[in-house]
């Protein structure tokens, strides 16, 4: 049980998660997400795990088991971690920087206004600490030693779980006062992100909140990019997939919960509603300010969090990594140390590029879902909101109407388990993804608003 929990807790859901939740106002957001994982979140990780384990190959080969003429779906998906890869790493580094200050000081400047900022901003420290992550992801690859590092994430993760929920019960009892006298707390705080606000909704607003909640799914649950696909060719055949795919889905969803009760409150009380729109940096402004509040223990709780953060993120990235070197010796049948050292350099070269993007290349760029983008945010929309509703879309149509739900089905009741949502998926596989992950697609290339409005 502890070890699911700790599978769960992922640079997606305390990262990712909190800051689009914050970004859509909290509660619609959060009403939006838990209804898409009841429907499309159970739909698309069954099918995925389903097509693995019964055709036992990985992503690129798993479509063309299936129908030779959909190959190319296998080849779609790969697109996903490789654009993914681009800021993983960068990200791993954000965590690595806040793990090193608090190690070595107070970690008070990281709590201070404008300290990411200058950080990210800044041409060397953040590829410096882009290449600390990157070389120990690359190394954990190179020599084969996954098994190694989840074996201690069994224990490090339940860790962080019990941390998460330790910071969120203590950003409820927080309390600022600003300069205007206003008094924010957490407990108001908790009641944003809590409370869905209908007021002003659109047709185009509820669309952009449906497309970032489905892509924080996506992202956070591994469907629509192969890698659910490459760990269910890994499952026994004796395993109840039902029963695995619902502790997968609860557990992801939970940590996901809790992430956003210890961050969003507390955005609230030291930033108010105008704060909730910082974007990817939302968890690197807020948490900080929250250490600061314990006191001197903040230092000890900051330091270990974020080396507890930080070690989930190598174990995501890792899997990524080794997604795209498994990949890669099919495609161009190499070995496996010369894959690893080209998609090492890949890596290497786009990580920068993605740092620049924060002051050498720095633009903006305003997107379909209202925000405005840097490079990292571009590489990040193009393979969450703009490739895997596609992907999704597709899988549909193949399982749902070249292959048929019941393959499917059958797959998953294959040691005479009962499939107790085998009518819904069937309705959901055949009619609901396809009309729903259209929707999304031209919502995500900006379609959606001259199509449905505002």
């Amino acid at each position: 049980m502890l070890a699911a929990a700790g599978s769960a807790v992922g640079v997606g859901n305390i990262w990712r998660f909190p800051y689009l939740c914050a970004k859509d106002g909290g509660g619609l957001f959060l009403l939006v997400y838990l209804v898409l994982v009841l429907t499309f979140g159970f739909t698309l990780l069954t099918t995925d795990v389903a097509i693995g384990r019964c055709t036992k190959q990985n992503a690129l080969n798993a479509f063309a088991t299936l129908n030779k003429k959909w190959r190319f779906l296998g080849y779609l998906t790969f697109l996903v971690p490789t654009l993914i890869m681009t800021y993983y790493s960068v990200i791993g580094g954000w965590i690595t920087k806040y793990f090193t200050l608090y190690l070595v000081s107070s970690g008070d400047a990281a709590a201070q206004d404008g300290f990411f900022t200058s950080f990210i901003t800044s041409p060397v420290s953040p590829i410096v600490f882009m290449l600390i992550f990157l070389a120990l992801t690359a190394w954990v690859v190179y020599c084969g030693v996954e098994k190694g590092i989840e074996k201690y994430s069994r224990y490090i993760m339940p860790g962080l779980l019990l941390l998460i929920i330790g910071i969120a019960i203590f950003s409820l009892t927080l309390s600022y006062t600003d300069e205007s006298g206003a008094t924010r707390t957490g407990m108001e705080g908790f009641l944003v992100y809590i409370t869905p606000d209908f007021t002003g909704l659109t047709v185009q607003r509820f669309l952009n909140i449906a497309l970032d909640a489905m892509s924080q799914l996506f992202f956070s649950l591994s469907v629509s990019m192969g890698i659910m696909i490459t760990y269910g060719s890994y499952v026994k055949d004796d395993v109840d997939l039902n029963k695995a795919n619902n502790q997968i889905e609860i557990f992801d969803t939970g940590v996901a919960f809790l992430a956003g009760l210890m961050i969003i409150p507390a955005v609230y009380v030291f930033l108010g509603t105008d704060g909730m729109a910082s974007g990817p940096s939302l968890t690197f402004i807020s948490l900080p300010k929250v250490f600061a509040a314990m006191g001197g223990m903040g230092r000890v709780v900051g330091a270990v969090f974020f080396l507890a953060l930080g070690f989930a993120a190598l174990t995501s990235c890792v899997s990524v990594m080794e997604t795209l070197v498994a990949n890669c010796m099919e495609i161009f049948h190499k070995s496996r140390k010369e894959m690893c050292a080209a998609v090492g350099v890949y890596s290497l070269v786009t990580a920068v590029l993605i740092c620049l993007g924060y002051n050498a290349l720095y633009f903006e760029l305003p997107l379909p879902n209202g925000s405005t983008a840097q490079l990292l945010d571009v590489m990040d929309y193009i393979s969450n909101s703009f490739l895997m509703p596609f992907i999704s879309l597709l899988t549909s149509i193949l399982v749902g109407w070249v292959v048929g739900p019941k393959w499917i089905i059958a797959e998953v009741e294959k040691n005479g388990e009962h499939f107790g949502r085998a009518k819904l998926y069937s309705v959901m596989m055949k009619y609901v993804v396809p009309v729903v992950m259209l929707i999304l697609f031209l919502t995500s290339t900006g379609l959606g608003s001259l199509i449905f409005g505002g």
